[in-house]
């Protein structure tokens, strides 16, 4: 009897073990096969910050372009720069069961949970413009930020001499680009410009409006102004042509097509321009790279450069 017993539990561990194995065998052939899909095959989600800022929107026209030559499937969820609407867009791609999400976030911090979520459906996870301060990226595509505060501060120098008196107004707080062009502004302007003010815009033209507004009343010396983003470079100069202060150069960062007709017209000064066509583009390859097994590096910086009315 007890040789019984000993060998029944023998025959269970196997069958056990079996069905273990089964069981890692089935979902190492999910991921070897999730790894063979062709971008003809994949439905991909695009939850953005907002369509109401013309960069973006010629960023999601860049990534349905793109993704419409390799014949993938692309769903676009604006998030009104709303990072609680921005993560029930991404749970609705989760439920969708979508192939991967390419994510602009609202906010770094607030957009972490939602990757999370994305990495427990094994969902892959691209961020583009901003990063997430949690949850495991694929890839980041993204501006070098730092380095195009640097090159604002620079431009700011150059143009009115050491010691200017300047203000910037900064993005959506606790987005990554927001900080990252923060840094590099003030590394630049360090003991060379004299940063009087610095205000939240939060990437709105009407918003900045009203802050440049109340900054130029509370700083009538100051000589420049560098916007984290065009819309806010708009918006501060809307504020410097009413109150008919014509010396006062302004920056943005982005490349819009507003702005750069604006710089073309001799109002805006200048601004530190993204290529938002490669930034699509690589998004795009980072998913294809991964589907076909291959190696898609962590971080990926597109150029910038500075674009003045010269």
């Amino acid at each position: 009897m007890k040789k019984f017993k000993k060998v029944l539990v023998s025959l269970l561990g196997v069958a056990a073990v079996g069905l273990l194995l089964t069981g890692c065998s089935t979902e190492g052939d999910k991921k070897e096969e999730a790894k063979n899909k062709e971008p003809k095959d994949l439905k991909i989600g695009f939850s953005i910050s907002t369509l109401n800022n013309p960069a973006f929107v010629y960023l999601k026209d860049q990534i349905e372009e793109n993704a419409k030559k390799e014949g993938s499937k692309i769903i676009v969820a604006d998030a009104q720069n709303d990072s609680a609407k921005q993560s029930d867009n991404m749970d609705d791609f989760i439920q969708q069961k979508v192939d991967a999400i390419i994510v602009n976030p609202v906010d770094s911090s607030a957009i972490a949970p939602s990757v999370e979520a994305a990495n427990d459906a094994n969902i892959p996870v691209v961020a583009v413009d901003r990063s997430s301060d949690g949850g495991e990226i694929l890839s980041l595509i993204v501006s070098d930020n730092v380095k195009g505060g640097e090159m604002a501060a620079k431009y700011l120098i150059d143009t009115l001499g050491e010691n200017a008196k300047v203000a910037m107004i900064e993005g959506i707080p606790g987005a990554s680009a927001t900080n990252e062009r923060g840094e590099g502004f003030k590394k630049g302007a360090k003991g060379k410009l004299d940063i009087v003010a610095s205000q939240n815009g939060d990437f709105d033209r009407a918003k900045s409006l009203t802050v440049t507004e109340n900054i130029l009343q509370a700083n009538p010396e100051i000589k420049g102004i560098f916007a984290q983003n065009d819309e806010e470079a708009l918006g501060a100069l809307e504020a410097v042509k009413a109150a008919k202060r014509d010396d006062i150069v302004i920056i943005g960062f982005d490349g819009a097509e507003d702005a750069l007709k604006s710089i073309e017209e001799k109002e805006l000064n200048a601004t530190i321009g993204q290529r938002f066509d490669e930034m699509a583009k690589l998004s795009l390859d980072s998913i294809y790279k991964h589907y076909k097994g291959e190696k898609v590096d962590k971080e990926i910086f597109a150029p910038v450069e500075l674009i003045t009315q010269k």
